[in-house]
């Protein structure tokens, strides 16, 4: 498992996390450090989003002492994981395990570089499954997982990984004021948040497309029309393109043969039209 774990050196303009630059520091760089983890023998490797976003230059040292270079692949803030590749071939890489199948009490073991110490591992349990987690750009992280393996500054973007040495989550959080709480992204989200970066260098999201907040429905409209809910949305912005464009109706279908002309579709004769007013009353 020691040699898919790489240690993570960036460079960022100095400000970058808080998104501006004081006068002082403005054209400043400062440099940073994290953890990451080789998911395939070609060099692409998983860490953290907070670890190199806004990064301008990125390196991996492995456990043999190589200093390589390496690129950012596409990151995404909303999960807290990014992508890099190592300029490096017939790299050894980790294997993926099932976050689903995980239990709390199962043994979890942390890897990665903390506050400058190489390849340091550390133990725990797996506390607790399905937590709730805030990202730094305020979205919240679901299916989070709670552990008591000790992580410091610098563990972010390694592996948490079981007993069989399988992959089961994404180290990316720790309470500073609390002792034993920690906190790893799901394997099975990194899977699939990767397998996206790596493709199209970005995470590809729908969306429903307008702004909506609950208000309660008026009462005698919920027993009219024996509502099971007695409140709805409220439609209070759209998207701009979401939208959708009015179609042109269709014209009416024929069978004849090409080259014939079509006839519009023959209008309801009054009498139905009567009739449909009678029965929608």
């Amino acid at each position: 498992m020691s040699p898919s774990v790489v240690a993570i050196e960036v460079k960022k303009a100095a400000g970058e996390n808080s998104g501006r630059q004081t006068a002082r520091g403005r054209g400043e760089e400062r440099a940073g450090a994290g953890s990451g983890f080789i998911v395939t023998p070609d060099g692409f490797a998983l860490t953290n989003s907070h670890v190199v976003h806004g990064a301008s230059e990125v390196r991996a040292m492995l456990t043999d002492g190589r200093r390589l270079a390496a690129r950012l692949i596409g990151d995404d803030p909303d999960t807290d994981l990014a992508v890099v590749r190592i300029d490096a071939r017939d790299l050894a890489p980790v294997e993926l395990g099932d976050s689903d199948a995980l239990r709390p009490g199962q043994v979890a073991i942390a890897l990665g570089c903390p506050l400058g110490f190489q390849f340091t591992v550390t133990t725990g349990v797996v506390s607790a499954l399905g937590r709730s987690l805030r990202a730094q750009n305020g979205r919240m992280m679901d299916a989070i997982i709670q552990t008591d393996a000790a992580l410091n500054p610098g563990n972010s973007g390694g592996p948490l990984v079981n007993t069989r040495g399988e992959v089961i989550g994404v180290n990316t959080a720790t309470i500073v004021s609390a002792q034993g709480l920690a906190f790893a992204v799901p394997v099975n989200t990194a899977r699939e948040v990767a397998a996206q970066l790596i493709n199209y260098g970005r995470i590809r999201r729908s969306f429903v497309g307008f702004g909506g907040q609950t208000v309660p429905l008026v009462r005698q409209v919920v027993r009219y029309y024996q509502l099971p809910q007695e409140s709805g949305v409220l439609v209070i912005a759209v998207e701009p393109g979401s939208r959708r464009r009015p179609q042109a109706s269709p014209r009416a279908t024929s069978s004849s043969a090409p080259g014939s002309t079509e006839r519009p579709a023959s209008r309801p004769s009054s009498a139905c039209s009567r009739k449909k007013r009678l029965v929608c009353r």
